[in-house]
């Protein structure tokens, strides 16, 4: 049993229709899911990537200490049970005797302070790494203890944690340098081959520590046209499918042998600006940018209206109605007067946005270019692979960038990499501030709820007024399955570990 301090229950808070139907006698029993998406894989290094595609795919092979449930509370993993000191300045995890990675090694407490000194070790690029700067120091006491000295109280950071950027590699892969070459995790799968753009083969690993799985493996198809993995659903070739357009997303519950899971996620649509390039340097440049477009147009006519307006904040523990938030509804006289303030009369600029993920980013992107018009803006869209994409944004070189960004439960772990003058991801944001910087370690250190409530509203508040980034809308996570899978819950973060709970009649 979990051992829970009441920080530690804190922490935890937070078109188609001319595709003809095939009918398809399927076996009475399945060895193996066949699954379907339409983005891969971008790299193996679960400590490295930031692309959806990649994290879905090693949350099936390796483990955090902890992970997050479906309701967003904070459940074991590698780790059986931790607690926090009182003054939230310690944390303590006790791993579970049953971890073992898939060679059969078990998961010691070695392992666990090598993957988090290559966390914060700036020559790896960890993607999480400024979520765990208050770690001062790793004792391991014995094999199956870990206790991590912090500087500060942290709260957030077992939230942060709870991700596979954290994910619990082992030490003899960390030392032979063949992390993200050989994927040898402690998750409940196998990755057996890669085929990148064509597919993956995953076998259930029999040294889990979760307990048997239902199905002995996934064989993953990469099918770039999402109406071709609706059609192969319809034929019964495929029995489960991530669907990443809306468009296709509203088809499915017409089929009467599929069924749709749909839930809303924690993810955001956003515009992001690049605030040291001009004019974008300007405040009242970006203002009126944020008051010249119409959100809820643009999730009408790019997400075929299958979102909801949103500030920062998206997580339900903090968010605050966007309404109260700087120009949320468009504005296009207060918008044009800040322009003329500004001085600026009008300007050119590129934005970027990845094709496949999410696939509305070209329709949000065109939605934007014609609103931003109004304002003498002129957009010129250019589309990227998304391995080309993922590399442009992590170097920060763009002037815009149409994003779909993660998000957590806790707004610390979920923005301090870009807005802290700390943060590992600052170079992508382009854009520091101390008051949003004091904010961010004031909600780090606080450990009241309802103050840390008030100061990250505060930080949502100067966020979108200082405007560095055109929050837009939350939407929702799709998969698709036949009606002969059951067992498979969404997450509002996105995640497909429910895949280990799935059977396949």
């Amino acid at each position: 049993m979990n051992q829970f301090s009441p920080k530690t229950l804190l922490a935890g808070l937070a078109v188609a229709t001319a595709l003809t139907a095939v009918s398809a006698a399927l076996p009475a029993q399945a060895a193996e899911l066949r699954m379907a998406w339409s983005q891969d894989a971008t790299g193996l290094d679960p400590h490295k990537q930031t692309a959806f595609s990649s994290l879905r795919l090693l949350e099936l092979i390796y483990e955090p200490l902890v992970r997050l449930d479906a309701d967003l509370n904070v459940v074991p993993a590698v780790a059986s049970s931790w607690e926090f000191s009182e003054d939230a300045k310690t944390l303590t995890f006790t791993i579970d005797t049953n971890a073992k990675f898939s060679d059969g090694a078990a998961v010691t407490s070695a392992d666990v302070k090598a993957s988090f000194e290559r966390l914060l070790d700036e020559a790896t690029s960890a993607a999480a790494r400024s979520n765990f700067l208050s770690i001062e120091s790793i004792d391991t006491p014995d094999d199956a203890t870990v206790v991590f000295n912090l500087s500060t109280a942290d709260v957030p950071i077992l939230v942060a944690m709870a991700t596979i950027n954290a994910a619990v590699v082992p030490a003899a892969e960390i030392e032979a340098g063949t992390v993200g070459t050989e994927a040898i995790g402690s998750g409940p799968f196998v990755l057996e081959s890669w085929e990148p753009n064509a597919r993956e083969v995953l076998s259930a690993n029999e040294n889990w520590a979760g307990g048997d799985l239902a199905i002995d493996g996934i064989t993953i198809s990469v099918l770039p046209d999402e109406t071709a993995i609706l059609a192969s659903l319809r034929a019964g070739q495929t029995d489960f499918a991530l669907i990443n357009d809306p468009l296709v997303a509203t088809l499915v519950p017409m089929e009467a042998n599929l069924e749709l899971n749909r839930v809303g996620q924690l993810a955001y649509n956003v515009l992001q600006l690049n605030p040291s390039r001009p004019p974008m340097d300007n405040l009242k440049v970006r203002q009126a940018m944020s008051c010249a477009i119409d959100r809820q147009a643009i999730i009408d006519a790019a997400l075929a209206g299958e979102g909801k307006v949103t500030g920062p904040l998206t997580m339900p523990a903090f968010a605050q109605d966007p309404s109260n938030l700087f120009c949320y509804e468009q504005d296009l006289e207060r918008a044009k007067a800040l322009m003329a303030e500004a001085g600026v009369d009008g300007f050119s600029a590129k934005v970027i946005a990845a094709t496949g993920e999410p696939p509305v980013a070209a329709s949000e992107a065109q939605v934007l270019q014609s609103q931003l018009a109004e304002i003498g803006v002129d957009l010129e869209i250019e589309m990227m692979e998304l391995n080309v994409y993922v590399d442009t944004w992590l170097a920060g070189d763009f002037d815009m960038a149409v994003a779909l960004n993660g998000g957590r439960p806790d707004p610390y772990p979920m923005y301090n990499r870009y807005f802290t003058k700390e943060g590992n991801l600052v170079h992508v944001s382009n854009f520091q501030d101390d008051e949003l910087d004091s904010l961010m370690k004031q909600g780090q250190a606080e450990t009241d709820p309802a103050k840390r409530v008030e100061i990250f509203q505060a930080f949502e508040s100067r966020l979108a007024e200082q405007s560095p980034w055109l929050w837009l809308s939350t939407s929702y996570g799709y998969t698709a399955q036949l009606n002969t899978v059951s067992g498979f819950t969404p997450s509002p973060t996105g995640t497909l570990f429910g895949l280990v709970d799935v059977s396949v009649e």
